[in-house]
């Protein structure tokens, strides 16, 4: 699989694994600030997580100041409970130029459970591949497979727009087995683009997506899917449609092995339900300094 870097922007992520317990930990936030110019209590951002205490139980608002970051950053594990914000949309850039393979050569790393991450432009194609992640409002933009992996992402509201050269595939969702409970879901979303690519193509044998109610501008192509050159997988996957619209959303001739949902058999896939609920899924947390 082709990895290029592109730009994700991020209104809201949250992500969370069975790790943690969210009810042991406190309501207020102790705030942390990153500022380039020396005003903050760090000037990288890596040096911020890296004074978060190993197996944190408490809650971190890790604030970041406009400005571009060459950092390659890492939440590890043990770092759970912190919210990494910008002070506004497109404000705070991430960018890293680490190469070759595409598990060890992320600009940012988010291994922890109970994440939060919002106001954030990272420059990194989006490897969405371990726990259930929820991403509103954000703005993600690439090439080739540009969202891939193997998680279990509700992906509400956000810009997805390709820049492939045509005839590429927007998302790669990697379902190993038919017992996985993983799938990437779109809801409410919208696709724009340079040139024609497929929405997706399986790099897992039952790789599961679903689009509903997204706006699908004429950068997709007419067959709508992609099956990576392996016609043994049509049968396996599991890629659905709900009432998108726009100038590509004509379904007429969508591949025989995909299918338009009903109203019924959409119903599970217009809630959080897919992602295990939303009692997980946090407000801001209120910030105080000590």
């Amino acid at each position: 699989m082709a990895a290029f870097i592109f730009f994700v922007t991020l209104f809201m992520l949250m992500a969370s694994t069975p790790r943690a317990d969210a009810a042991q930990i406190s309501a207020a936030a102790l705030l942390l600030r990153v500022d380039q110019l020396g005003k903050g209590d760090y000037e990288k951002i890596q040096d911020a997580i890296d004074a978060v205490p190993s197996d944190n139980r408490e809650a971190v608002f890790i604030l970041v100041e406009p400005g571009i970051y060459n950092e390659k950053i890492v939440v590890p594990t043990d770092k759970p409970f912190i919210t990494l914000s910008g002070s506004k949309p497109n404000g705070t850039i991430i960018t890293g130029s680490d190469s070759g393979n595409i598990f060890e050569s992320a600009t940012f790393t988010m291994l922890a459970s109970d994440f939060v991450g919002q106001y954030l432009t990272i420059q990194d194609t989006l490897l969405d591949d371990t726990g259930r992640h929820y991403y509103n409002n954000c703005y993600i933009e690439g090439a080739v497979d540009f969202i891939f992996g193997n998680a279990t992402s509700l992906f509400e509201r956000c810009h997805l727009h390709t820049l492939s050269e045509g005839g590429a595939s927007i998302i790669a969702q990697r379902k190993e087995s038919p017992s996985e409970k993983t799938r990437f879901i779109f809801q409410g979303c919208k696709i724009t683009g340079v040139k024609t690519d497929v929405l997706g193509r399986p790099w897992g044998p039952y790789s599961r997506v679903i689009f509903a109610l997204t706006y699908m501008s004429n950068v997709i192509l007419p067959q709508g899917w992609d099956d990576w050159g392996d016609s043994s997988r049509q049968s396996m996957v599991f890629y659905r449609e709900y009432k998108c619209y726009g100038l590509e959303a004509n379904n007429r001739k969508r591949v025989e092995w995909s299918q338009q949902l009903t109203a019924k058999e959409a119903e599970i896939f217009l809630t959080k339900n897919m992602i295990w609920g939303k009692s997980w899924i946090k407000s801001t947390p209120n910030v105080s300094r000590k």
